[in-house]
């Protein structure tokens, strides 16, 4: 049965996930949301919100002896790329709960085909709350008998046998390839190259500052990607979207000189000055006492964020990424003549 997520009404809050070491553990601490029985007058609203870790959850799983010859199954499973058919049996605010026999599974909410990303909290959980009961074609993605940790996905689902694997195996450090933005979170964005799933880090997005990844990217949409690392026995996959453009720094003091008058964006204001982009990745410093004359409280009283300024280059270190403005010697000029 195929998933239907498409939502009624419009918002606009969007859900964090955390990243690197803590990433699955996040996905995996939230609190349970599980049928128990029948919805109805007996049973008040057919649902418990017990508010338990899902890894307490997965412990308390365990407790039920997990039969060893389900796990053999799901390894051979996992090693052969092959898909599995579960029903929801439960929803946490990162996923979906499944059951496999005397196994428990979870597809984080960014596996789902087709689940919208930005929307509202209750509107995302109502939205999984609504799957309880059905059947999703998915793939193990990760697979931990140690930890009772399983690990599914519905976009995985997707891709023929062996085809992760293919892909997997094809991607090499240094090279160019081809994917969909599947989900925009606040430390990054995944794509999807073809049964695999790679995270390009905020930082990687643009030379210049990023606030969100959703002021680059927009969820769909296809994308060109250079793939920094492939960690094929974790299946993790950094990618990178500004390596695929020249690095303003590498040529800066060819471009730009001493003395030279340029115009920027202030972008930040700090205690010791402000921060002024005069193209996209470079950024100078606008120190406070190079602010403007006489004395004031904070730089915020000389500039604010926004505002287009013109400013004189003081000096500049390509290899050490500075770059050192001045208003005020330009105010000086500008008095002398």
């Amino acid at each position: 049965m195929s998933t239907d997520f498409r939502p009624q009404d419009d918002a606009s809050a969007t859900v964090p996930i955390d990243l690197d070491e803590g990433y699955w553990a996040a996905l995996l601490q939230e609190g349970e949301y599980t049928r128990t029985e029948p919805p109805g007058p007996a049973g008040g609203d057919g649902w418990e919100t017990a508010g338990r870790r899902l890894d307490n959850v997965v412990s308390e799983t365990a407790s039920l002896l997990p039969s060893q010859q389900d796990w053999d199954l799901a390894e051979t499973t996992y090693r052969d790329d092959q898909t599995v058919e579960l029903v929801v049996t439960g929803y946490n605010r990162g996923g979906l709960l499944v059951s496999w026999n005397s196994l428990r599974g979870f597809v984080p909410a960014s596996q789902l085909v087709g689940f919208p990303i930005d929307i509202d909290e209750n509107l995302r959980r109502d939205m999984l709350a609504r799957q309880i009961g059905r059947k999703l074609q998915l793939r193990i993605i990760e697979l931990d008998r140690g930890l009772n940790r399983l690990i599914l996905s519905e976009r995985a689902g997707r891709a023929k046998p062996g085809q992760r694997v293919s892909m997997l195996n094809s991607l090499q450090p240094g090279t160019v390839c081809k994917g969909t933005v599947t989900n925009l979170c606040d430390f990054g964005a995944f794509v999807d190259l073809g049964g695999v799933e790679g995270l390009i880090h905020i930082s990687e997005l643009s030379w210049g500052r990023v606030g969100h990844p959703r002021d680059v990217l927009s969820s769909g949409q296809n994308v060109e990607v250079y793939v920094m690392s492939v960690d094929r026995e974790n299946e993790r996959i950094a990618l990178s979207l500004k390596r695929l453009q020249p690095d303003p720094w590498a040529s800066v003091e060819q471009r730009y000189k001493v003395g030279q008058i340029v115009e920027g964006v202030i972008t930040n204001v700090v205690d010791f000055g402000a921060f002024a982009c005069i193209e996209e990745g470079l950024e100078g410093l606008i120190h406070i006492s190079e602010l403007a004359e006489g004395q004031f409280l904070h730089p915020r009283n000389v500039v604010r964020e926004g505002e287009r300024v013109t400013a004189r280059i003081l000096n500049i270190d390509g290899p050490s990424r500075r770059l050192g403005l001045s208003l005020r010697k330009l105010g000086q000029d500008n008095h002398s003549n």
